[in-house]
């Protein structure tokens, strides 16, 4: 375990969470912004359409593979016959905002500021329908203090964790070899599977969100890391390593 030059992470249940999250009131959110709608849909109509075409399309896509917020809006938009008062990268952040408001993880912020006081580069790579301008956007407001280079995510890049693409990807962009990297997320399979492939240390987050709400437990159950990795709990133990690798 060499000391990183870089720390890349998640996002969801790692460095932010969705306190709430409710997607009725990110379609109620964006309902008052339609322009035209010939057809009278109500919002009952419009909430219940939404959540149908995206079933119909999760259950399509697989899990390998992520679909573009905007390249679903435009089709269920379309198929409605209506159309919207703003573009479609605003409308996403309305949606967005609107499933939740977003919460930071216990300590993240003092982290990342421990990272940027030593120097250590980072960023985010994370599997979510959303832009990464969207999820950038998020991290400005909830966590002014990041220094982020690039939010890689799998609306943008197509292929979700864990497949390796986007973790080359961040390789690339960051100009540095593997060795020199780590990846810090919640999920065995998607982030620590995904990290270890292209040669990243992989450092496995299992923190609590503060008001205990965990849509994602269980998610670890049955899985092992079968290989080096560190295990932590709380992001204060983060530092604590790195203070202790001087």
């Amino acid at each position: 375990m060499n000391t990183p030059e870089m720390i890349l992470f998640d996002y969801g249940r790692t460095l932010l969470y969705q306190p709430g999250f409710n997607t009725t009131n990110g379609n109620k959110a964006i309902y008052p912004y339609i322009s035209e709608n010939p057809r009278n849909i109500s919002f009952e109509e419009y909430d219940k359409t939404i959540t149908d075409l995206f079933a119909k399309i999760k259950a399509e896509r697989g899990p390998a593979l992520e679909i573009h917020e905007h390249n679903f809006l435009k089709m269920a938009w379309d198929y409605m016959g209506i159309s919207m008062s703003v573009p479609l990268e605003e409308a996403e952040k309305i949606i967005m905002n609107g499933i939740s408001k977003g919460g930071v993880m216990p300590h993240a912020g003092e982290m990342l500021d421990y990272l940027n006081a030593k120097g250590i580069r980072m960023g985010v790579i994370s599997n979510i329908c959303f832009s990464g301008n969207v999820l950038k956007d998020l991290f400005d407001r909830l966590l002014p203090g990041n220094r982020f280079e690039f939010v890689l995510v799998s609306s943008d890049y197509l292929f979700k964790k864990p497949d390796s693409l986007m973790f080359e990807v961040a390789l690339q962009k960051a100009g540095l070899s593997a060795d020199k990297v780590w990846y810090c997320g919640d999920s065995i399979e998607a982030d620590m599977y995904g990290a270890k492939s292209v040669g990243m240390f992989p450092v496995l987050y299992e923190g609590t969100t503060p008001d205990h709400e965990d849509p994602f437990a269980g998610q670890n159950d049955g899985k092992e890391v079968d290989f080096e990795h560190l295990h932590i709990h709380d992001w204060r133990e983060l530092i604590a390593v790195l203070e202790g690798m001087k």
